[in-house]
């Protein structure tokens, strides 16, 4: 089946089309600026980008664009439309109503709508992009993949916040969890390549990049993961601070004289390694300041982000009784030896020697652990995408 994957955000719109038999990638881009002056297309097709420059008025403009160049006689990889058999939506926010991927009805988006408050910055936009789609393809089936779904396993105590049960009741006040689809992928990836029933593995996946997250997949499920009510909690990242004492949100308004809006801004916006390396929020920046040129605080900042890594790892292996297998996944994960090796130090009592030589490794499948580690450790790119398309693929099946 091809399988169209379409992630939105408020003013860009990420595609693939993607063969879900092989996971071949046909075609891939993005759509940037929607509803901005000099929005653009960027089309990558048979080894060749495309940059089409034209305005996007919305999201349905750039659904349409991006099928134009996908049918298009000179770049694209279709002939027509009817080549495309299914639809699958990235959407952030399911709250407790999914936890699975399914296929989109009126019902299941006017759920997608009342998770709008939960998730205000993107659920909107998924929304968007999903109309725009069931307008120009009305009769392509069209499937919902939640960043949400994957941690609804977590048990009660997992997931409640110690507060008042009734702002739980009222307001749906707990901890739901993002990266789902990246941690549910790697998970399983990693099963399959130390070719062990996931059913029978302790996993700890971790999901590090400008957003970072970290989750326990004991025996395939996800019974705790890092982030919570919202992606601001958990690990320091690249801007966002991760888990504080709430107190010093009231202790900014009333020294900075700023509201609480301005606060978790500053939360999300200025903090994490870039607030504390007042360089950037690219490791790559840090890594080069701190090794580099010894900027004390670049290295500060990766101590602290790879500090609290190591702690949750620590904490999920504790959570499940144990750890057969560490997943390193993601922009950071994947591609940083030496953040890899600050995060593993002093986690050998779990079970695992790393080798030094395999860690260098970037950006692809390999264990990086030595071969008489009880516990394996491993770099698995993570593939959302073709996630996406898996989950799409098996809902149509079965509907057909």
């Amino acid at each position: 089946m091809k399988i169209l994957v379409i992630n939105c955000g408020s003013s860009s719109l990420k595609y693939q089309l993607i063969e879900s038999t092989d996971g071949n990638v046909l075609a891939k881009g993005l759509a940037e600026r929607i509803g901005i002056n000099d929005s653009m297309l960027t089309h990558n097709a048979n080894g060749e980008k495309i940059k089409i420059k034209k305005d996007m008025k919305d999201h349905k403009d750039a659904i349409k664009l991006v099928l134009d160049a996908l049918v298009n006689s000179d770049y694209g990889v279709i002939k027509d439309m009817s080549e495309i058999d299914a639809v699958g939506h990235r959407v952030v926010h399911g709250g407790e109503s999914f936890t699975s991927s399914v296929l989109i009805n009126d019902e299941v988006l006017k759920a997608i709508t009342d998770c709008i408050e939960l998730a205000p910055l993107h659920n909107p936009a998924n929304i968007e992009g999903i109309k725009a789609c069931q307008q120009i393809m009305p009769n392509v089936p069209m499937v919902a993949v939640f960043d949400t779904a994957f941690h609804q396993t977590m048990p009660d105590y997992a997931y409640l916040y110690p507060i008042p049960y009734e702002y739980y009741t009222k307001y749906r006040i707990r901890r739901y969890g993002f990266h789902g689809t990246s941690h549910k992928y790697v998970s399983n990836r990693a099963a399959e390549i130390l070719n062990k029933p996931i059913e029978d593995l302790k996993i700890i996946t971790c999901h590090l990049g400008n957003g970072s997250s970290i989750a326990a997949v004991k025996y395939g499920k996800s019974i705790d993961t890092s982030m919570g009510f919202t992606p601001l909690e958990g690990l320091a990242m690249g801007t966002r601070s991760g888990s504080i004492d709430p107190s010093i949100i009231s202790y900014l308004m009333e020294k900075e004289n700023i509201s609480a809006e301005e606060v978790v801004n500053i939360l999300n916006k200025k903090s994490g390694v870039y607030g504390i390396s007042g360089i950037s929020s690219d490791f790559r920046d840090l890594e080069d300041a701190a090794f580099k040129n010894g900027d004390e605080r670049a290295q500060l900042a990766l101590n602290v982000f790879a500090y609290r890594v190591k702690k949750t790892i620590g904490a999920y292996a504790a959570a499940m009784g144990g750890v057969d297998v560490i997943v390193f996944t993601a922009g950071v994960g994947e591609n940083g030896p030496e953040i890899r090796e600050f995060i593993l130090d002093g986690l050998e009592f779990l079970g695992f020697s790393l080798d030094k030589e395999k860690n260098k490794v970037r950006g692809k499948e390999t264990i990086i652990s030595t071969p008489n580690s009880k516990v394996s450790v491993m770099v698995v790119p993570t593939n959302e995408e073709y996630m996406i398309a898996k989950d799409t693929e098996k809902i149509v099946k079965s509907i057909k």
